[in-house]
């Protein structure tokens, strides 16, 4: 069944209004029609709706059930990415998203080759958070995670602090991650290295905060590769593989 979202302000008692450019997906590209049932997702609930009117303004639809989306996983996690080379950035959001994340920080580090400033990067935001909707649209999610704006790597310690589980994932080793005693019903952060890895001295100041150094094998894993391991590994732990 087809998945769209919407925010609070689209939803009443009784209907859903779905504006453009999803009401001309729906009416132009799907073809869909009058009865027609689809779901709709807003802030972690999804409405099962029949569609009364459409148009291409505007999709009208009477609400049929509601209940609190299955789809989204028991933790809350954010990822914490240093900003890598080309498209790489792409992928890890699609990926990252289809595997549950909640929100994607990306960031400047030392040894960051692309280097972008935050109005250059702010270009890009737009495409990487339509990247992250149509994950979260194939992969069934409740939600749509967000990516946020650049971020320094002061900045990411500190938030990265704020999280009941703060993990820095260290291409020179740490504990395992099932060692970091991970449960469901709360928040971690995963701060994943760019090409070059991470300055000493920045894993340092991450643990000064509170953050646990992990490692994810004896293997050194690829910046677009070790994001995706640490989010598969976290939610088989926390139970949400």
């Amino acid at each position: 069944m087809p998945r769209f979202f919407v925010n609070k302000q689209q939803i009443t008692e009784t209907a859903v209004t779905i504006e453009k450019p999803d009401s001309v997906h729906i009416g132009r590209s799907l073809r869909m029609r009058i009865g027609d049932e689809i779901i709709v997702c807003c802030e972690g609930t999804e409405y099962v709706c029949s569609i009364g009117s459409i148009s291409d303004e505007s999709v009208i639809c009477n609400i049929i059930s509601s209940e609190i989306s299955r789809n989204e996983p028991n933790v809350n996690v954010t990822l914490f990415q240093a900003v890598p080379k080309g498209d790489k950035l792409d992928t890890i959001v699609q990926k990252a998203v289809e595997l549950g994340v909640t929100k994607i920080c990306p960031v400047l580090t030392s040894r960051c080759v692309a280097r972008p400033d935050r109005k250059s990067f702010e270009k890009k935001l737009e495409r990487l958070n339509r990247i992250a909707l149509e994950a979260a649209k194939q992969s069934g999610r409740g939600i749509v995670p967000q990516v946020t704006e650049l971020i320094s790597f002061e900045e990411a310690a500190d938030m990265l602090a704020e999280n009941d589980f703060p993990i820095i994932c260290y291409e020179c080793g740490g504990i395992n991650l099932s060692q970091a005693g991970l449960k469901a019903d709360s928040s971690i952060g995963i701060f994943i290295g760019s090409e070059g890895g991470f300055e000493k001295s920045e894993v340092e100041l991450c643990v000064s905060k509170g953050a646990v150094a992990t490692g994810l094998g004896n293997r050194i894993l690829r910046c677009e590769t070790a994001p995706l391991a640490a989010l598969s590994i976290v939610m088989n732990l926390t139970g949400n593989m």
